[in-house]
């Protein structure tokens, strides 16, 4: 089952102004009226209003108000409208230069008494206007769930509109400083959570999709685990969560992992813990790292709680190997291990889902092989592993251990990951070793059963 969230503009402006943004008391003049289009009467009108936003007419709690009046229109536009509207703030509300060049004429003139005040003068001058009226949503309910959406649209806009790159640029350093890791709460997420935060689940699990609510009761069951970072002023919006499942040894098959029929496991035996699926909740945070502090977090809370664990791991997807194994060269392919059996197999040789339990053991040895290559291969211009699930559990300290035979026979497996899955091992004293060799020297830890297959 996999429900589909409501607007996400409404949601997030549901509490947006105290009273409610359909208050009695409100005033005919507060009220904007504008076409979805935003034409270009419109866009004069929006423009007054912002400026009366930046110039906290009425006071910083008016200003504040009518910033979130001026979201409420911005919800109800068409994309044309929205990508003009987020134009005009991308276009007219930067940086102004001339304030700019005699701030900086000022600076160097100013005697060392005056240095730092004229600095700080110096630094505003460089701050966009733009950014005030970003800020004024912070301060109202909903109002940063509203912004973490709204760069979630202007990252898709941007593709199509380069010109909005400056906007999604200073939205992403606001948020950055807002989702700050250190002021982020590790919540665990039970059966027992609200209902909000379990449909969040089912919506926002982008690993292995969630079926049903018998298949998350399953995933939240007393032998497994499932944390989030939530920030303060969205409560009800995990923002990353991973989820585990307490074992003994290292799983090597994902679809037994999630059956429902399995029992379960005795948890004061189990020894291993196991990372299957670990989901960015907020498209909006793109390229705001929370998943290694998650990782840490959740190993040290677990190793106090269960202190007979021995091993934390994961069963991760493969998702490029598919599409690297189907653009290489055979020349390419040639030298590296398993890649002249692998092209001696007749077509297709990718493994379908007819094939989830071919038994041929050329084709599983030369896959098998051919991950283990692709996994530990670095590009050459950034040293880092082609493969985006690689390149996160590596920076994080991790150790490819094990390469997995069949590992997820959903289609979306197969056809990704050729049905392969991989565990990353966490070993806690090597962890910030591997992760400083990997990250400054291009360094991939592999296990001694990894090694052998790339000889």
């Amino acid at each position: 089952m996999q429900t589909q969230p409501v607007n996400i503009f409404e949601r997030a402006f549901k509490k947006l102004v105290p009273g409610g943004l359909d208050s009695g008391i409100r005033r005919e003049s507060d009220v904007m009226s504008i076409s979805e289009e935003l034409n270009d009467s419109d866009i004069t009108t929006v423009k007054e209003w912002i400026n009366n936003c930046l110039s906290e007419n009425g006071g910083q709690v008016e200003a504040r108000n009518r910033a979130a009046l001026l979201g409420r229109a911005y919800l109800k536009l068409s994309r044309t409208g929205k990508v003009r509207f987020l134009g005009l703030l991308a276009e007219e509300y930067g940086v102004n230069e001339g304030v700019v060049e005699t701030s900086i004429a000022e600076w160097h003139s100013a005697p060392a008494s005056k240095k730092t005040e004229k600095a700080q003068t110096l630094r505003k001058a460089l701050e966009p206007s733009r950014t005030t009226l970003l800020k004024q949503f912070n301060g109202v309910p909903s109002g940063v769930k509203f912004l973490v959406d709204m760069r979630e649209e202007l990252l898709a806009f941007c593709k199509d509109y380069p010109s909005l790159k400056p906007l999604e640029t200073d939205l992403r350093d606001l948020l950055a400083t807002w989702f700050d890791v250190g002021l982020l709460q590790l919540e665990e997420i039970s059966w027992n959570s609200s209902a909000a935060i379990l449909e969040k689940l089912i919506t926002y699990e982008a690993v292995h999709a969630i079926k049903s609510w018998s298949d998350l009761k399953n995933r939240l069951d007393s032998d497994r685990r499932c944390f989030a970072f939530i920030h303060p002023n969205m409560p009800e919006e995990p923002l990353i969560f991973v989820e585990v499942a307490l074992v003994n040894g290292l799983a090597g098959n994902v679809q037994k992992l999630l059956d429902e029929d399995a029992p379960t496991q005795e948890i004061e035996t189990a020894d291993t813990a196991i990372f299957y699926s670990i989901s960015n909740a907020q498209k909006g945070l793109a390229g705001i790292s929370f998943g290694n502090f998650l990782i840490k977090q959740v190993v040290k809370k677990l190793s106090d709680e269960f202190p007979q664990l021995k091993q934390f791991a994961t069963l991760s997807p493969i998702p490029g190997f598919a599409k690297w194994l189907e653009s290489c060269a055979p020349a390419t392919l040639c030298n590296l291990p398993g890649g002249e059996d692998w092209l001696s197999l007749p077509p297709p040789r990718v493994p379908s889902i007819i094939e989830a339990n071919d038994s041929l053991q050329t084709k599983q040895d030369a896959l098998i092989k051919l991950a283990a290559s692709y996994l530990c291969l670095c590009q050459k211009s950034s040293k880092r592993a082609m493969d985006p699930v690689a390149h996160f559990h590596l920076s994080n300290g991790a150790q490819v251990a094990r390469i997995n035979w069949m590992a997820d026979t959903s289609r979306k497996g197969l056809e990704q990951s050729g049905g392969l899955m991989v565990n990353y091992v966490y070993e806690l004293p090597r962890i910030e070793s591997r992760s400083q060799q990997y990250i400054s020297e291009g360094v991939i830890s592999k296990s001694s059963s990894v090694k052998k297959l790339l000889k």
